[in-house]
């Protein structure tokens, strides 16, 4: 029970009818206005043949069947033939062009959904899980394409051929047409019915099937620790009663709809029971002819069609006001990091980097840098150091404007980055990260990310500076070679040595390092330390580092802790400090010598 109240917020269902939601929907149709004012003139033209046939039925009876007349008969049978092609080569016309209307609006609902995340601050991902944004992408807008291909417009056909059809039966019989409303108020009483119990069922199937969807996402991902702790047998357990539970919601709604549809049939049938009843009684009487009672049935038969959809079409309505809710909710979602209405440009850029009494909290006041407060000259290498937690990381997220400060100042040649688009400051910086994000594709698109200025001989270059190129070119398509999703078959090393390449590729003004050699090996390490060297030439460099043998050769070291900047100085300097620093060097050599444990700096 606590796994479905976990998607309780995604899975709620909302009003049936919001018309500041639909207001909104319908604007998505603009675009496309004139198909769609030509899908409703065509559903017109096809409402009025399918009111035509009745009418056709009803004189060959009358005015042919019954005198006699095979001639006539035969040109009625060709009209009523012609009608009925009329209107399939009609209705498939009009369907056809509301699907291609609905794809349209549904690609560009994608699109801007896409577009949007792609501005959102990384905030805005920490707290809202990929698979939540995924649905928004898929699933919530796969259900507003029914809304646009088979609903509003279908919903708008089915309420104009209910009048049509009233008016046709009442222009017969008025009295005939009560006896038929009068069972009218039994169809509502089980429609209201129905949809209250369909609407029950639909919340649990798509809770159910979120728990489901999240099982298998979670579990697969982590299928190594399933298999290596021997798990398969329980997890294969824990599925079966999601997979149970959610078939069983299934069922309930199969049962609903196979009870719904046979007791629509039975109050139709009894009304046209006590319509051939009244009506025999009003032949005889000549207040009807045979052919008008045939046509005035074949009238209420059509009159219960559409009642039937409008029924389903609630469904349909409710989905999309649900979904609707969600995609409008992430698209008013204003992103925290954005430019402003005027951005200022560095010209002549250096390359010059100042803190100023820099406080930051990812929450509230919950500060993870407190006053901070150092300068980067052009071309220097600063290394940050400093515990777990200390506040490094967050220090070069800040500079690359993934989150805002809220106390203080960053300026990068003298101008606040507050002051600048955010993806002016990151086309000057290259970050590498401890963990590496690989895409599908293959080795080159890796290294380039399909920018157009960078070559082929150009990521060749980088991957031969940071040692990877030996393992791209022994394959058979080399640097064409297709990479698996998030790097399966490559090493930790190999993802490393390729994040490295990309960042050599783009020849980045400010390189920012983010414990980007804990997870190469000392081999491998010293294989690129050259080609690093290489590249932090006349940039300015930025090396977070929790391996110190790393970066003893920097310019400057700085010593994060507690959020707080505590040292400053050279390798020697600080080590003749005998502060933090040399605490965290002493540790470390200790460890890696096996002299002793000390424990980690709090």
């Amino acid at each position: 029970m606590a796994a479905a109240d976990k998607y309780h917020d995604e899975e709620v269902l909302g009003k049936a009818y919001d018309g500041r939601l639909m207001r909104r929907l319908m604007s998505y149709l603009r675009p496309y206005r004139l198909k769609v004012v030509g899908s409703v003139l065509l559903l017109l033209v096809v409402t009025a043949l399918q009111l035509a046939g009745p009418v056709l039925v009803q004189i060959a009876i009358d005015d042919y069947i019954m005198l006699g007349d095979n001639d006539g008969l035969a040109r009625i049978a060709l009209l009523y033939f012609g009608i009925l092609l009329a209107a399939f080569i009609l209705g498939y016309i009009q369907f056809y062009s509301m699907q291609v209307i609905g794809q349209a609006v549904q690609f560009d609902i994608r699109m801007q959904i896409f577009r949007h995340l792609q501005k959102m601050h990384l905030a805005y991902f920490d707290k809202n899980p990929v698979g939540r944004l995924v649905t928004r992408v898929t699933n919530d807008v796969n259900v507003l394409n029914e809304l646009f291909s088979s609903g509003v417009v279908a919903v708008f056909g089915d309420i104009l051929t209910l009048v049509g059809i009233v008016i046709a039966m009442l222009y017969y019989s008025w009295q005939l047409a009560l006896i038929t409303f009068a069972v009218l108020p039994f169809l509502i009483l089980a429609t209201t019915i129905f949809r209250r119990k369909v609407r029950g069922v639909y919340r649990k199937v798509r809770t159910r099937l979120a728990r489901l969807n999240a099982f298998v996402q979670e579990h697969v991902t982590g299928m190594s620790v399933v298999q290596l702790f021997s798990r398969e047998k329980e997890t294969y357990g824990k599925f079966d009663d999601i997979n149970r539970s959610l078939r069983s919601a299934h069922f309930r709604s199969v049962y609903l709809y196979a009870t719904f549809f046979p007791v629509v049939e039975i109050i139709e049938t009894t009304a046209i029971a006590l319509l051939i009843y009244f009506g025999g009684m009003r032949i005889e009487t000549t207040l009807l002819t045979f052919g008008e009672l045939v046509a005035f049935i074949q009238l209420v038969e059509r009159f219960f069609r559409p009642l039937r959809d409008l029924s389903e079409k609630y469904n349909i309505l409710q989905s999309s006001m649900a979904s609707s809710e969600r995609i409008f909710q992430l698209l008013d979602t204003e992103p925290q990091v954005s430019a402003p209405a005027k951005t200022k440009k560095i010209s002549d850029f250096k390359g010059e980097i100042v803190f100023d009494n820099v406080s930051f909290a990812y929450n509230d006041n919950d500060y993870v840098i407190r006053d901070v407060s150092f300068k980067v000259n052009p071309g220097e290498k600063i290394a940050i150091v400093g515990s777990t937690g200390a506040g490094k990381s967050s220090l070069a997220s800040l500079l690359l404007r993934f989150y805002d400060f809220q106390k203080g100042d960053i300026r990068l040649d003298g101008v606040s980055l507050v002051d600048m688009a955010p993806q002016d400051i990151r086309s000057r910086m290259a970050l590498v990260l401890q963990e590496v994000f690989i895409f599908s594709g293959d080795f080159a698109g890796n290294v380039d990310l399909g920018n157009e200025n960078i070559s082929a001989d150009r990521v060749a270059w980088a991957a031969r500076k940071v040692g990877i190129a030996a393992f791209i070119e022994k394959h058979a398509d080399k640097y064409k070679t297709e990479v698996q999703e998030r790097g399966a078959t490559l090493s930790t090393g190999q993802k490393q040595l390729l994040s490295f390449a990309r960042a050599l590729a783009y020849d980045p003004d400010i390189l920012i390092l983010d414990e980007a050699t804990s997870s190469v090996d000392t081999a491998t390490e010293s294989l690129i330390q050259e080609a690093l060297q290489k590249l932090m030439e006349n940039r300015t460099s930025i090396i977070i580092a929790h391996r110190l043998s790393t970066i003893e050769k920097a310019d400057r070291i700085l010593v994060m802790h507690k959020g707080r900047l505590r040292e400053s100085g050279t390798h020697r300097e600080l080590l003749a400090a005998k502060g933090i620093y040399h605490t965290l060097y002493q540790t470390q050599f200790n460890f890696a010598g096996g002299a002793g444990t000390h424990a980690p700096i709090q």
